[in-house]
């Protein structure tokens, strides 16, 4: 059997393939891919082919979503994942087999041996539909972790945590990091404050988003408005617009 791992995280990917090649001498790992743009870009591949995909729920540019409603495909799909006990309830519900992180050797034996059992490669929509329980159950809306920006033609993943505010500068955007790296990004303002988590992230003018680690301090101006200090190398100023500080003040509560 063939097998191909779709996981972000180096380390996660390491323990599999570890786990995998221990426990079953008949299984060939044919790739290791991190990404939703590198999963389309494998299968798009005609000699590339796999018995059994370990499909990870969060990707570096996205969620298996992404990947799932672009293309077919003809295997077994086992998904992995650390949303815990939400994640069993909705797989359960529809007959997808999960695996929870960190894996157990006895959990990962019992999914590998139900694939080989199944005659036939794993309904899709079943897998889209536990996810949108498995959404439900947890009752949160799964936000970006990160974000990929392209340098030339090195990709670079710039995580959630390392940044501390988007501003847009005419037609152009652009992510600021703790350390004061700037990194261009194509998306518009408000697709990208769709994707942050409102709790870490609030969007104080047209021009600016915010992550609420990265504030310093914050002054009041005069006509209601307030400067808010951001931290990074140097830090910066930005400037609440006027008709946001009342939801910007509740935010910060």
């Amino acid at each position: 059997m063939k097998a191909l791992i779709v996981e972000d995280e180096r380390m996660a990917q390491e323990i599999l393939k570890k786990a995998i090649t221990t426990n079953f001498n008949d299984i060939e790992i044919v790739g290791v891919v991190p990404s939703v743009k590198a999963t389309l870009e494998w299968f798009s591949k005609e000699e590339n082919t796999t018995d059994i995909v370990f499909m990870d729920v969060e990707l570096l540019d996205g969620s298996c979503f992404d990947i799932f409603r672009q293309i077919e495909i003809d295997a077994k799909v086992i998904m992995t994942t650390a949303y815990d006990k939400y994640a069993v309830r909705a797989f359960e519900v529809g007959s997808v087999d999960y695996l929870l992180k960190p894996i157990e050797t006895s959990a990962l034996k019992r999914a590998v041996d139900r694939c080989r059992k199944q005659s036939t490669s794993t309904d899709i929509q079943s897998v889209l539909s536990a996810m949108q329980n498995l959404q439900k159950a947890a009752g949160t809306q799964s936000y970006r972790r990160r974000f990929i920006v392209h340098i030339g033609q090195r990709l670079i993943p710039i995580d959630i945590s390392e940044i501390s505010y988007f501003y847009a500068e005419g037609k152009s955007k652009y992510i600021v990091t703790r350390e004061g790296h700037q990194y261009f990004v194509e998306s518009s303002m408000d697709s990208i404050m769709e994707e942050l988590d409102p709790r870490m992230f609030f969007q104080i003018s047209r021009n600016n988003i915010i992550a609420s680690s990265a504030i310093k301090n914050i002054d009041k101006l005069l006509g209601g408005r307030l400067k808010v200090i951001i931290s990074s190398k140097p830090d910066v100023e930005v400037i609440v617009s006027r008709s946001r500080v009342n939801d910007f003040l509740a935010w910060l509560v």
